[in-house]
């Protein structure tokens, strides 16, 4: 697999000592007190040998360098890109010199960070996280495994025509697969906390250029639409599956009480949305989309009882 990496060595991302667990999150300065939000939660919640990989634009480096300590190591976003990835001077796009166009999308460079830096991992499990995630209850590596077998999100015949975005995820999924078309209903993959197997990224990636002939990030960064989650949905499922690989299990459970909606949450409906918080989540989101005040959240995070 070829990945036209100019930054540093899988090294960069190891796991000290006995840690299996890595948590990934792509950021940037508008959502800083969100991360140092979630970062907190890591400390309180994961083992010591646990460690946070927050991943910024270099000019968000020395902000984010403030929550850089024992178990949070703070990278640079273009140590995880190819040589031929440039930032345009104006707009939120980037481009690929080796093929100009179409212009890469901020939201696929994002993906694309994630699944370099999985890939990197020497970790057993990696969990992708956003900004607007914290943990609330303990967990481990553990948490995402089963007899040595990491989990993935998948909510069986979820997918269809009420969400065409989803179904054209997978269309190009299966297409950088190689997997045969198919019609909806789809699996949906897509969660706010998912756990990844960096084995099985690294077998995904390497797929995906045997099947176009491509470097991935070259493949990739050409999309307009693009998921990352059910690349490897498909990927485990279609693929992995389809050979002698027992190399995962599915669960429809998120682990994670999300708010999705573009509306704020105020002192009321903030109750009642962390009223339903199940005993086997261990995180909770709150979309940063929600504009939910910043106090407001931490204190009802604060005084959030769980037993």
């Amino acid at each position: 697999m070829n990945t036209d990496q100019p930054g540093p060595q899988p090294a960069d991302l190891r796991n000290p000592g006995m840690s299996r667990l890595a948590i990934i999150t792509p950021s940037f300065a508008p959502d800083f007190e969100r991360c140092a939000d979630l970062h907190s939660s890591v400390l309180a919640h994961s083992p010591d040998s646990t460690r946070h990989h927050i991943i910024v634009p270099r000019a968000d480096l020395a902000l984010f360098g403030q929550l850089s300590g024992p178990r949070a190591v703070i990278h640079d976003e273009a140590d995880f890109l190819p040589r031929s990835f440039r930032s345009l001077p104006v707009g939120k796009f980037s481009v690929n010199l080796r093929r100009p166009f179409p212009p890469l999308r901020g939201w696929i460079l994002q993906q694309i960070i994630k699944l370099a830096a999985a890939a990197r991992s020497d970790a057993d499990v990696v969990v992708l996280v956003d900004s607007d995630i914290e943990f609330v209850r303990p967990f481990s590596a553990d948490t995402f495994r089963r007899d040595g077998v990491v989990r993935f999100y998948r909510k069986p015949d979820e997918v269809n025509e009420r969400l065409p975005r989803h179904v054209i995820w997978h269309q190009v999924a299966r297409s950088l697969l190689g997997v045969p078309a198919a019609a909806p209903p789809y699996a949906d993959y897509v969660s706010s906390l998912l756990a990844w197997d960096p084995v099985i990224v690294r077998r995904l990636l390497a797929h995906v250029e045997s099947t176009t002939g491509r470097r991935w990030t070259d493949v990739i960064g050409a999309k307009l639409h693009f998921s990352e989650w059910t690349l490897y949905g498909v990927y485990v499922d279609e693929v992995s599956r389809a050979g002698t690989n027992v190399d995962s299990f599915s669960v429809a459970d998120t682990l994670c009480h999300a708010y999705w909606e573009e509306t704020p949450l105020d002192e009321r409906t903030m109750q009642d949305f962390l009223e339903a918080i199940q005993e086997r989540d261990i995180a909770v989101m709150i979309s940063a989309k929600s504009r939910t005040p910043t106090p407001l959240r931490r204190k009802a995070l604060a005084n959030l009882s769980l037993t």
